[in-house]
């Protein structure tokens, strides 16, 4: 940098402070406005400051051009032959027309920025400066600086698949398997002895002989299993063998469940409740709550007059325990109400927002609802079944559900097999009287 320039530059910075000081002595005095004096030596120092910035962006130029080799100079002068783009220069470069500090001071100070000239040129500024930073800045997008962002694994918080658990099967009376068996037998009465009034003193007494059966409940196997690299064993953070352990069981008890609602008693399947010969089966002439509700109280008498014993629950898809909840009378009250709310003359009661277990009350009888019950039943494969059952009459029995890691299996490929399994039995045939399934309900809206 030569003498002429540093001298120039400590005159515009003289001439700055100069202005700079006159506006700040006026905000600081609580004026809006500049007295005579202040606004002649104001109004010398910004043609100063103009002048001497005006020289400086001319001495700036000779001296790049200067600094040029001979055969490069001529690059820094116009040529009138070649068209040339245009860039508009920054307002607030250095060495030019405009200061940045000054512009803030005037358009910040009331009275000082009459004409707005100050704002509009820092509006300009701001609006140069955003489009440079689009062009210029990194975001978070894959290469174009994102890799600097890496995404937070929670491992700990792995996120299990939603499964539906085993509501039915956990109402019914549950018995440990035998040990040493692939089938239970159980002996049956099938028909009964009789009693009558004797006609006269020494005359024959009724004598009917009883008939007995027995059914069958074969011992049947429900397993599953997942081949893990070894490599992903090893490698995880996470015991993800345990992860895969605790998806099986909850499979396990999904499908535990469906066989005891649905199961078809061939191909390895127990003989499920729907299946059962003999159970009872009653329609609901119409989807409303006065033939469904009535319906229901017909299956509750039935179980009372074949069984000759109290049916003990209800079983209900949760779908339609919604639909009931939604229910209104005539005069738009609810039909089925929370027992916080001391409900009267309701149909039933909800007793517990929750899931797969007992939730509310119909008839004086417990509800529980099971996402395992079916939905696609009847002509229109849309219906949902109700049941209402006398559940200790249903028996399970079930051994312990087995884990087995087979590391020999596919030792070849260093592949882990991961097994479990479990064997049960299930009944509904010793008493078919104590289930009534009610059909014809068509999927309700709401």
């Amino acid at each position: 940098m030569d003498d002429l320039t540093s001298r120039l530059q400590a005159a515009q910075s003289r001439a700055y402070r100069d202005a700079e000081r006159i506006l700040t002595t006026a905000r600081d005095a609580g004026r809006t406005t500049l007295g005579p004096d202040e606004q002649r030596r104001f109004d010398s120092a910004r043609a100063d400051l103009e002048a001497i910035t005006e020289r400086l962006s001319g001495r700036a130029a000779d001296v790049e051009r200067g600094s040029l080799p001979p055969h490069l100079q001529h690059l820094t002068r116009k040529n009138p032959t070649m068209t040339t783009h245009v860039h508009e220069p920054d307002l607030y470069r250095p060495g030019g027309p405009h200061s940045f500090g000054l512009d803030l001071i005037r358009a910040s100070t009331p009275g000082m920025d009459l004409n707005g000239e100050a704002r509009s040129r820092l509006a300009r500024h701001t609006e140069d400066m955003a489009e440079r930073m689009e062009l210029r800045d990194l975001s978070r997008v894959d290469g174009s600086g994102g890799y600097a962002v890496p995404p937070a694994w929670l491992m700990d918080q792995y996120i299990e698949l939603a499964r539906p658990g085993r509501a039915f099967a956990n109402v019914c009376q549950r018995q440990p398997l035998p040990g040493g068996t692939d089938s239970i037998n159980i002996p049956k009465i099938l028909t009964g002895t009789a009693v009558g009034v004797q006609t006269a003193d020494n005359t024959a007494v009724v004598d009917v002989d009883l008939t007995d059966t027995f059914i069958n409940a074969p011992v049947r196997t429900i397993s599953g299993e997942q081949a893990l690299a070894i490599q992903l064993i090893d490698q995880s953070p996470i015991a993800f063998d345990d992860l895969v352990f605790r998806d099986l069981v909850a499979a396990h008890a999904a499908e535990t469940d469906q066989q005891v609602i649905g199961g078809s008693g061939a191909n390895g399947q127990v003989l499920g409740i729907q299946l059962t010969p003999g159970i009872t089966t009653i329609a609901a002439s119409a989807v409303d709550i006065q033939h469904v509700y009535g319906a229901i109280a017909n299956a509750v008498q039935t179980i009372h007059t074949t069984r000759f014993l109290p049916p003990e629950v209800i079983v209900m898809h949760p779908r339609r325990w919604g639909w009931f909840l939604s229910l209104l009378d005539a005069s738009q009250r609810p039909l089925f109400l929370g027992t916080a709310n001391a409900p009267m003359n309701v149909a039933g009661v909800l007793t517990d927002v929750a899931s797969q277990q007992i939730v509310g009350q119909m008839h004086g009888l417990p509800v529980v609802t099971d996402p395992n019950v079916p939905v696609k039943q009847g002509t229109g494969n849309n219906e949902d079944p109700v049941f209402v059952v006398r559940a200790s009459d249903l028996v399970l029995w079930e051994g312990g559900i087995r884990a087995r890691v087979l590391p020999e299996t596919k030792a070849t490929t260093l592949t882990v097999l991961l097994q479990i399994y479990s064997y049960l039995a299930f009944t509904a045939a010793r008493y078919p009287a104590s289930v009534v399934e009610i059909t014809g309900l068509t999927a309700p809206t709401f």
